[in-house]
């Protein structure tokens, strides 16, 4: 089975500094596209899309270079930055290897009202075919819908089902359900820690999924190497394929592969 990985991070924090980033986290400082190759290549894995890590100008030019020159990282999503605003997002992303922008805005209000620039970042990004990924928590999920009827032309597309390593509890599934009702709306199946969920909460976590969103609207993502905290990139792949509910082969080649090409094309 072809397998697209629609979630991973490249740093370097001693050349180009993350800001978040604190040798107590237990992560590497070094996560080099050349590492993740070998991940790739042992658990058979065709190429993988880089988020960036945080929101910096120099970053981004260092993760669009990386991108030029190395074959299984073609495609990257750089950070938006709402203290810059939409039109300083629309100049950073004029490689061909940008494929999105991500706001990380779990921090802004549960409506993403404060959250400068959004509306025209998501037009802007619908105009040139690039989607809008957003990292948010499981009270802003109805607004990823809200914002997705506001601007149609424009794929949307979830982190970590809106969850993350939280506990699927009521208001998450209320809320990725309301996410899902917006026909615009995918969600990566990525950053869910479910090695540490377990295998019964795990189904339950994906059947949910797959129930509201569909096979065509979810991405798998490993979250390398922020996932490294807990397993190995390979227990990733182990702990997804476990989870999963029983799917056709077109429901599986849409989940490992199709939805990111589709939505994020350019890469081999």
């Amino acid at each position: 089975m072809r397998i697209v990985d629609a979630h991973v991070h490249v740093w370097n924090v001693d050349a180009v500094p993350i800001p978040w980033f604190r040798d107590d986290l237990g992560l590497p400082r070094h996560a080099a596209a050349t590492d993740l190759g070998r991940e790739l290549d042992a658990a058979g894995v065709r190429s993988a899309i880089v988020v960036q890590a945080a929101d910096t100008i120099a970053e981004a030019r260092w993760l669009t270079a990386i991108a030029c020159r190395e074959p299984r990282v073609r495609r990257v999503v750089l950070q938006y930055s709402p203290e810059r605003g939409a039109a300083a997002a629309a100049s950073a992303a004029t490689s061909p290897s940008v494929v999105g922008m991500r706001a990380a805005v779990p921090q802004f209000a549960a409506d993403l009202s404060d959250v400068a620039g959004l509306d025209a970042l998501a037009e802007q990004l619908g105009a040139t075919a690039r989607t809008l990924e957003l990292l948010i928590r499981p009270e802003q999920l109805p607004a990823a819908a809200a914002l997705s009827r506001r601007h149609p032309g424009t794929a949307i597309v979830i982190c970590h089902l809106g969850l993350g390593a939280r506990a699927a509890d009521a208001g998450w599934r209320e809320g990725v359900a309301e996410a899902a009702s917006a026909p615009g709306v995918t969600a990566k199946v990525s950053g869910l820690d479910l090695t540490a969920r377990g295998a019964e909460e795990s189904r339950g976590l994906l059947r949910l999924a797959f129930d509201v969103f569909g096979a065509e609207r979810l991405a798998y993502g490993s979250d390398w190497p922020m996932s490294t905290r807990t397993t190995t990139y390979a227990g990733v792949l182990e702990a997804t394929r476990a989870a999963l509910p029983a799917l056709s082969d077109a429901d599986a080649r849409a989940f490992w592969s199709g939805t990111a090409e589709r939505l994020m094309p350019g890469a081999p």
